[in-house]
């Protein structure tokens, strides 16, 4: 799914998904979380896209 996308979509994931993350994070100090798996998918999911980022970016040898 990540692979395919560009590094301009990829980018723009990722912001949205550590925006995800803060909110999140936000509603499990306020107890109001009802998924607490949730905040691990979300930082599993943000490793997925920096992965791929990397991937695109890194000179090949």
């Amino acid at each position: 799914m990540y692979r395919e996308m560009a590094i301009s979509d990829l980018n723009a994931r990722l912001q949205e998904l550590k925006r995800q993350l803060f909110d999140l994070r936000c509603q499990a100090v306020t107890e109001k979380l009802a998924n607490v798996k949730a905040i691990r998918n979300t930082r599993r999911e943000i490793a997925r896209v920096l992965t791929v980022l990397n991937e695109k970016t890194r000179p090949t040898l």
